[in-house]
């Protein structure tokens, strides 16, 4: 399954931050948890990344490890090829 997080940053980032978030991916790497892009962004939200994760509890893991640093707001994405079955 695919997801788009957007978060919003709870402290001014620092290299210690950038640290800490790189040693939680290495964690998500290990449960499984493929990241696709990561991306820094102006506006509402510091962040947004897509990645993919088998099931929407392991995207809630991804999510909970980070919640003392990042707010987020995660979205399930479908691909439009996967849509187009769907639409009449």
């Amino acid at each position: 399954m695919y997801f788009i997080t957007h978060g919003k940053f709870k402290k001014k980032p620092t290299k210690a931050l950038e640290a800490e978030l790189q040693g939680i991916m290495a964690v998500d790497a290990k449960e499984g948890i493929k990241f696709h892009g990561i991306y820094w962004t102006l506006g509402r939200y510091d962040a947004v990344a897509v990645f993919e994760a088998s099931s929407e509890q392991a995207a809630m893991k991804m999510a909970l490890r980070r919640a003392d640093l990042i707010d987020t707001e995660t979205l399930v994405a479908v691909p439009l090829a996967e849509v187009q079955k769907f639409v009449d």
